[in-house]
């Protein structure tokens, strides 16, 4: 690995601007290939949505290339493919992401229609309305899909109904269908601003360019009544099993969700935690869970784990695809997995095949401009510092296995959880 390191990104390498609003720029040149790619966010996603009105900030990110100041939607879906180039904007739970590739030459078109999307969209009231159309008619094929409905219904269980994260970025077919174009309007107005955008450029392009392009797009803009992102409710820990069962007629698959709370990517045992759930449901086959529910006992057509770790106390939980019948018995191999990484050190083979993983899949992230970026987003967003990749290794091969059980039982527990189960009418007894 240390042959490899010098020549991942880092203090050398990366590029890094503040402008005077407050906007951090990330520049990785890249001359091997001949395309550029630009990724970011602003801070201006569903955390603000009024509860009466969830959606909101998916529906605007969703709205704001409908049409500019400057060029409608047809121009704008006219100039990128006209160029070969792509640009997207969408939501999220903390923020709204955007992210677009073309030639290099190419990049002052990116950042042109950037900067009108996110500084200048008109939000046509046609355009909102086809849109609202597509994103009700999304909810509604959703909502017949029992791995959506199990997912939806564990975030209500584990997060208190004030809590930001037991609802749905993209709202329901309900608020969406009530959200009123003024809404629209008034929320671009108020949370899109400079404040806490970040803005990552990976290619074959020059930094001080670069800045030059996103100073002159973006440097004027201000917004004095952006508000800061709002605090997270904080978490009540479990006192016993949450359990909902969500009937959904004429399904042959019923799709399991078993988790909790878990750690914020900022928590000092992430890392560990990380770790954890790459033994617990993840590596190879899909790690401990994997091995047993599924392979061993034939229980699940899929079963994994996954921990979130973003900007705050996202779920930590298990999946499962499984057969209505076996809906209890794989519940309880499940928890059997829960009770044994929360009690038992992991075998040194074990954390040493899990670390090899984690260090060797990074060059293979690394070798696009896609990847790069998507990392240095990361690096700036959780603040890891700019030699980050250089010291990945290291960091990885530090977490021992007592770190590792530690952080298991901080989060998990076996008998405390939150357990959504989404399929046909259970079987008597269940």
């Amino acid at each position: 690995m240390d042959k490899h390191t010098p020549s991942f990104p880092g203090p050398n390498t990366i590029s890094h601007y503040e402008l005077a609003n407050g906007i951090v720029v990330l520049v990785h040149e890249n001359p091997h290939v001949h395309s550029v790619v630009m990724t970011g966010s602003i801070d201006a996603g569903s955390l603000f949505d009024p509860a009466e009105a969830v959606g909101l900030a998916s529906f605007v990110a969703s709205s704001v290339m409908r049409g500019t100041r400057r060029h409608d939607f047809s121009a704008i879906h006219e100039m990128l493919e006209g160029s070969g180039a792509s640009l997207a904007v969408s939501g999220g739970l903390h923020t709204v992401g955007f992210g677009g590739k073309s030639l290099a030459e190419d990049l002052s078109l990116l950042l042109d229609l950037l900067a009108e999307a996110l500084r200048y969209p008109t939000l046509p009231a046609n355009q909102v309305e086809r849109l609202r159309g597509e994103i009700i008619t999304g909810l509604k094929i959703r909502e017949q899909d029992t791995r959506f409905m199990a997912g939806k219904t564990f975030r209500e269980l584990a997060y208190a109904p004030d809590h930001p994260y037991s609802r749905q970025t993209r709202g329901s077919v309900e608020t969406i269908g009530q959200i009123s174009l003024e809404q629209l309007r008034n929320y671009h107005q108020q949370h899109f601003g400079p404040k806490g955008m970040l803005l990552v450029v990976v290619g074959a392009v020059q930094a001080q360019h670069v800045l030059r392009l996103v100073e002159d797009r973006f440097g004027d803009w201000e917004n004095p009544n952006q508000p800061a992102p709002p605090e997270l409710p904080a978490l009540a820990p479990f006192e016993e099993a949450r359990r909902q069962t969500v009937v959904m007629p004429g399904k042959s698959q019923s799709d399991i969700v078993l988790g909790f709370a878990g750690p914020s990517r900022f928590a000092d045992d992430w890392q560990a935690a990380n770790l954890a759930n790459s033994i617990l449901g993840m590596f190879g086959m899909y790690g401990r869970i994997g091995a047993e529910v599924r392979e061993k006992h034939g229980l699940a057509y899929y079963s994994y784990s996954r921990v979130d770790g973003g900007l705050g106390p996202g779920p930590w939980r298990v999946i499962a695809g499984v057969n209505p019948a076996n809906v209890d018995q794989a519940i309880e191999a499940i928890r059997a997995e829960l009770r044994r990484i929360t009690t038992e050190l992991v075998s040194q083979d074990e954390l040493a095949d899990n670390k090899a993983n984690f260090v060797g899949r990074l060059p293979l992230q690394l070798e696009t401009n896609e990847g790069i970026a998507g990392i240095l987003l990361l690096m700036e967003r959780y603040q890891l510092g700019l030699d980050y990749l250089h010291r990945y290794a290291e960091l990885v091969e530090a977490v021992s296995a007592e770190e590792i059980l530690s952080a298991a039982q901080c989060y998990l527990d076996p008998d405390c959880y939150a357990l959504a189960v989404a399929g046909p009418e259970p079987s008597p007894g269940e």
